[in-house]
C-alpha cells in the first residue's frame, strides 16, 4: 500500500513522532492508522526503558485536593532536566498522578516496597479463601498466586489501572510520557491524607 504524505501527517499529529519514525511505522503496519500509532508506541516503550537508569533529580512535588478537601495528595515526580520540570506535559502527568492517588488510593509506589511480611498475610488470607471455597490442593498455590498479584495491583501505584484509561496502568502511562518527552520520569514518594483517618494510616 503506497504510504500518503497526508496519512504521514495524520499519523504525527496524533503522535508526535518524528515523520521518518511515521513514515517507518506506516510501512510496518501497511497503512493501517491504529496498528501504525500502535508500533509507534512500543517503540517509544522500548526507548523509555532504556532510559530508566538515567539521573532524575529535578522534577516537581505536586499537591492536589479533591472533595473540598476531604482527599489531600502531595507526590514528588522526578525527571533529568530542569526544562522538562517546567513543561506542561510532565506538569499535566504529575497532576494525572496526583488525581490517581487521591482517587485509587495507593500505599505503595511499586511491589518491590511492600513489606514481605505483609505479602505473607495476604497470602494466609488467599489459602483460607480458597480452602473455604473448597479449592483442590494442586490449584491452591496458584489461586494464592494470582490473589497475591492482585493485591500489588491495588496497592501499587505503579500497578494501578489509570482511571481515564482502563486498557494502561499508571507504570504504561509514565513510560508513554517518557517515551514523548525524551527524559527519563519516576514517582519518587507520595502521601495521601483523608480526614477522619486515623494518623496510623498516614
Amino acid at each position: 500500500m503506497e504510504i500518503t504524505t497526508e496519512m504521514i501527517k495524520e499519523l504525527r499529529a496524533a503522535t508526535s513522532a518524528p515523520m521518518l519514525d511515521c513514515r517507518k511505522a506506516l510501512q510496518e503496519a501497511n497503512g493501517d492508522f491504529q496498528k501504525a500509532v500502535d508500533y509507534l508506541r512500543e517503540k517509544g516503550m522500548a526507548t523509555a526503558a532504556k532510559r530508566a537508569d538515567r539521573d532524575a533529580s529535578n522534577g516537581v512535588v505536586e499537591l492536589y485536593s479533591h472533595g473540598n478537601g476531604r482527599v489531600g495528595v502531595m507526590v514528588e515526580v522526578n525527571c533529568e532536566t530542569d526544562f522538562v520540570a517546567r513543561s506542561e506535559q510532565f506538569r499535566t502527568l504529575a497532576h494525572e498522578i496526583a488525581l490517581q492517588i487521591a482517587a485509587s488510593a495507593p500505599k505503595y509506589v511499586k511491589a518491590e516496597q511492600i513489606p514481605a511480611a505483609e505479602l505473607e498475610h495476604e497470602a494466609e488470607i488467599a489459602q483460607a479463601r480458597a480452602r473455604e471455597e473448597g479449592k483442590p490442593a494442586n490449584v491452591m498455590e496458584k489461586i494464592v498466586q494470582g490473589r497475591i498479584e492482585k493485591y500489588k495491583d491495588e496497592v501499587c501505584l505503579l500497578h494501578q489501572t489509570y482511571i481515564r484509561d482502563e486498557n494502561i496502568n499508571i507504570e504504561k502511562l509514565i513510560l508513554q510520557n517518557v517515551a514523548a518527552i525524551g527524559e527519563n520520569v519516576i514517582v519518587r514518594r507520595f502521601q495521601r491524607w483523608e480526614l477522619g483517618e486515623s494518623t496510623n494510616q498516614a
